[in-house]
């Protein structure tokens, strides 16, 4: 579509609304609270909910990544420059203060040996929205993913074959007993589009990457996806597309909801939902990283 200014910021603003109704995603009864990084996704998707309408508030976690590049104190002030300016509600949440050390810190400290930064900070992120999601009665929780994102885990979890990934992969994930709904009203938008949305509404973000997503595998795959578009336009959409799809045939298992019904148990520890009886995932880490703090 060649379209102007106006009537692209119009377009992202219906579509984003029709995908919302699409997949059942939230209403304007429901509080939603966004996970709000300081990039353009999230500040693209926090602008498009308030001009919707929707009951909203913002959640960010600072992270302590605060080496020569200061990421974590540039993204903050640009999410909190934004809530400021739009009179919206931004909750911050702060992780070495309430674990005793940050993110980098902690991938130190870990025995996790692989992408563990990475994988030690969507722990941390996913386990601190939820806890304060449930506690402050939101309804649902929605974070900026994108098309682009979408599709780099799609590919990644197909090429290895993650068939439990796979399964759980939707616009939407329905809440459960201690787990709030999940939503990603963005799921159907190229980056490139938000990022045009976001320079066509004047938002400042952060355009710095995560120090440490160098070298990432996902990284990698989008730029080898990215070729693919480049050579037959609308690949990812359609790969995207066709897999929710698919996703009956492929997981009859899963019924008309589309995602798992999985035996879940309450973690000891923070009381929180854990696939395996026992402490949870995040307990242990954070667990293990307070044990080795006091040793040294």
């Amino acid at each position: 579509m060649a379209l102007c200014d106006e009537h692209f910021l119009t377009w992202v603003i219906n579509q984003t609304e029709r995908s919302i109704r699409k997949y059942d995603m939230f209403t304007h009864e429901d509080r939603v609270l966004i996970a709000v990084s300081g990039g353009k996704d999230s500040l693209a998707l926090w602008d498009v909910l308030n001009r919707l309408g929707y009951q909203t508030a913002g959640f960010y976690v600072n992270l302590g990544i605060d080496d020569e590049t200061a990421y974590s104190s540039k993204s903050y002030q640009l999410a909190v420059d934004f809530a400021q300016k739009y009179n919206l509600k931004l909750h911050a949440f702060q992780v070495d203060k309430t674990y005793g050390a940050t993110i980098p810190e902690m991938a130190a400290l870990s025995r996790r040996s692989k992408n563990k930064t990475c994988s030690i900070c969507g722990l941390v992120k996913r386990h601190s929205f939820n806890k304060f999601a449930m506690e402050n009665g939101f309804s649902v929780f929605v974070t900026g993913h994108n098309l682009d994102d979408e599709v780099a885990v799609l590919y990644n979890n197909t090429l290895s074959w993650q068939l439990d990934f796979l399964r759980r992969q939707a616009p939407v994930l329905p809440a459960k007993p201690g787990l709030i709904k999940k939503a990603k009203p963005f799921c159907r938008f190229y980056e490139r589009e938000t990022a045009a949305y976001a320079l066509l509404r004047g938002i400042e973000y952060i355009e710095e990457e995560c120090p440490y997503a160098d070298g990432s595998t996902t990284i990698a795959i989008k730029t080898i996806l990215n070729q693919l578009e480049h050579n037959h336009a609308g690949t990812k959409l359609a790969f995207y597309l066709k897999f929710l799809k698919a996703k009956p045939e492929l997981f009859p298992q899963l019924g008309e909801s589309l995602v798992p019904q999985d035996l879940l148990f309450s973690c000891p520890g923070c009381q929180q939902p854990t696939p395996k009886e026992g402490d949870c995932a995040f307990c242990r880490l954070i667990s293990e990283v307070q044990t080795k703090k006091m040793a040294k």
